[in-house]
C-alpha cells in the first residue's frame, strides 16, 4: 500500500474488499483473515497472497506505482483516516439514542472514512432539507451533505447537535441553545419558517456534529 501510494478506502474500491475490513486487517483487528479477501488484495497489490501471508524480502515497487508529486503540483495528500464510520438513516437515528452501543449494526452497507478524531460509537447521517443552511456563516449544511456524530462528546451552548423529541420515531439535526436550565433547537436557516423549540425534559440529545463530508 506504501508503496503504490494507495489509502485504505482506495485499495478497497480496486480489490473489492469493503473498506473496513482492509482496516481490521491493517490494525490486526483479525487474527485471520479470510483467505478470499487476501486474494483480492494480493491481486490488487500486484504480489502474491503467499507474500501477504508470510512476508519476506521487501517487493520492489510495481511498474504501476504513482509517480511522486512534483513541487509544481497544486494538490497535497488529504489528513489521515482516523477510522470509520456507519452511514445511517435518520430513524435509525432515533432508535440509536435509546441503546448504549451503537456499534451494534455490523452489517451497515455503507461505513465511510472520517479524518476526525471521535468515538467508536459515532455515525454519519445525510442531512435532509435546508433548515441548517445557512450562506453567511462557516458552520453552514445543505441537502445531501453527510453529518459525522459521536454521541460521547459534551453538548455546549452553541454545539450542533442530533436530538430525538418526545413521541418522535426519528432525529432531528440542530444547533443547541441554553439559557440556564432551559434548552432549546435552533435552525441554522435564518429565513427559515419553523420557530425554535424548547426541549422538554424527556427530549434526549443523541450525539454531537463534529465533521461534515460536502457532496457535490
Amino acid at each position: 500500500m506504501q508503496e503504490l501510494e494507495l489509502s485504505e478506502g482506495e485499495l478497497g474500491r480496486r480489490s473489492g474488499v469493503p473498506q473496513p475490513t482492509i482496516h481490521r486487517i491493517v490494525t490486526n483487528a483479525v487474527a485471520s483473515p479470510r483467505h478470499e479477501n487476501v486474494e483480492k488484495i494480493a491481486k490488487a497489490l500486484k504480489v502474491s497472497s503467499n507474500w501477504l501471508w508470510k512476508g519476506g524480502e521487501h517487493k520492489e515497487p510495481t511498474k504501476d506505482a504513482k509517480p511522486s508529486s512534483s513541487s509544481e503540483s497544486n494538490v497535497e495528500p488529504g489528513p489521515a483516516i482516523k477510522g470509520y464510520v456507519p452511514l445511517i438513516s435518520w430513524v435509525q437515528a432515533g432508535a440509536w439514542c435509546e441503546i448504549e452501543d451503537v456499534r451494534s449494526l455490523d452489517d451497515a452497507e455503507i461505513w465511510l472514512p472520517c479524518a476526525a478524531s471521535h468515538s467508536s460509537q459515532s455515525y454519519a447521517l445525510r442531512v435532509r432539507g435546508l433548515s441548517m443552511f445557512n450562506q453567511h456563516e462557516r458552520r453552514s449544511f445543505r441537502d445531501g451533505d453527510i453529518i459525522f456524530v459521536d454521541p460521547a462528546k459534551d453538548a455546549e451552548n452553541g454545539s450542533l447537535v442530533i436530538a430525538k423529541l418526545v413521541d418522535s420515531q426519528e432525529a432531528t439535526f440542530k444547533q443547541l441553545v441554553m439559557e440556564g436550565k432551559r434548552r432549546f433547537l435552533k435552525p441554522l436557516n435564518p429565513a427559515w419558517p419553523e420557530p425554535i423549540i424548547e426541549l422538554g425534559d424527556d427530549a434526549m440529545i443523541c450525539g454531537v456534529v463534529f465533521s461534515k463530508l460536502e457532496i457535490f
